[in-house]
């Protein structure tokens, strides 16, 4: 495998984790387009910045004997990325929608 084959993979777990929110939480859910976008994003954002740990897409193509474990921390922090960046962008729409003029 290669690393843009990895990196496809990562972003599409974190797009799968983004979607699966709306089966445990409906109300969580930001339409498809939405959720969608969410996990793109936090799925690149949490590989890139914690990817140097040694699950990035680099190291998993570098290691040679340890490489199914790195794939599965890969695509595991990717799933639950997207899972939970869907709920931190519906709490943040909930605090900024919220209105907080007295009466």
């Amino acid at each position: 495998m290669n690393e843009g084959l990895i990196a496809l993979l990562s972003i599409l777990f974190g797009i799968l984790g983004a979607n699966s929110i709306v089966y445990f939480r409906k109300e969580s859910s930001l339409a498809l387009k939405g959720n969608t976008l969410v996990g793109v994003f936090s799925s690149v954002f949490i590989i890139k910045s914690f990817g140097r740990l040694g699950f990035d897409p680099t190291s998993i193509v570098t290691h040679s004997e340890d490489q199914i474990w790195l794939l599965a921390a890969n695509l595991s922090v990717s799933f639950f990325s997207g899972l939970f960046g869907v709920l931190l962008a519906q709490k943040v729409i909930m605090w900024a929608t919220k209105d907080n003029n007295p009466r």
